[in-house]
């Protein structure tokens, strides 16, 4: 790797931001792709390729247009920002944090948000429009709100609508919902935004407890992160 492209990942990365070294297997030319909307030197073909390898935070060979290109994507670790700092919110943090998610609890409620009930955790005890305003929430952020409290979880959802957050869950009931997308329409939100709420939040499993309803987000957001959507053209070494 040449220095200049080592100083530009290097950027890249105490900034946070996605970058994948790009290397023609052929040709052994490298080229750094910064971000996710400019391929810089590479084809159109080859950039939507690697693209798709670094939405799936996959290392390994591609392939586009006749050509094998190894990919090494070095993404900043993804975040789930929790809004409420609840009883499922204690067995989500840990979960979330074992699946390599950076987790941030957001909570005014300074009775909540303490060390003791959630050690080893990032917490922000301002209202969450103000703290989504210093988080700048990305494609590589899902947001959850728990608190059943629309003072708290409205602003935060109208927030997270606001950005390009992959994954945005809602707890409630279904009713609860429908009340919650009522006051969001106010707001000014349309049915293409309200239909990226995932509400009631979590995958149909049954879940009761707060353990179980944690490993319903966990599933949803793995599901939405993972899924179709989400799909490319990454070939594993060992399948090469």
């Amino acid at each position: 790797m040449k220095a200049k492209t080592l100083e530009r990942l290097l950027a890249a990365r105490a900034a946070g931001t996605p970058a994948a070294l790009v290397t023609d297997l052929d040709t052994e030319r490298q080229i750094l792709v910064v971000g996710v909307e400019d391929g810089g030197e590479l084809a159109a073909a080859d950039f939507d390729a690697v693209r798709g390898a670094m939405a799936q935070d996959a290392s390994g060979i591609v392939e586009s247009a006749g050509k094998r290109l190894f990919v090494h994507v070095f993404n900043p670790p993804e975040r789930l920002i929790v809004v409420g700092a609840v009883h499922i919110a204690q067995v989500l943090a840990p979960m979330a944090a074992l699946a390599g998610y950076r987790v941030t609890i957001v909570d005014p409620r300074r009775a909540f948000a303490t060390d003791a009930r959630f050690p080893d955790v990032a917490m922000i005890g301002d209202w969450p429009d103000e703290a989504m305003a210093g988080l700048k929430p990305d494609a590589r952020t899902a947001i959850v709100t728990l608190t059943h409290d629309p003072k708290i979880d409205d602003p935060a959802l109208a927030a997270a609508l606001a950005s390009p957050a992959f994954y945005i869950g809602a707890l409630g009931s279904g009713r609860t919902h429908a009340r919650r997308r009522e006051r969001l329409q106010a707001r000014g939100f349309g049915e293409s935004d309200l239909a990226r709420i995932h509400g009631p939040i979590g995958l149909a499993i049954g879940a009761r407890t707060p353990a179980e309803i944690a490993i319903s987000i966990m599933a949803e957001l793995t599901a939405v992160r993972r899924g179709p959507s989400h799909k490319n053209r990454f070939v594993s070494e060992a399948a090469a």
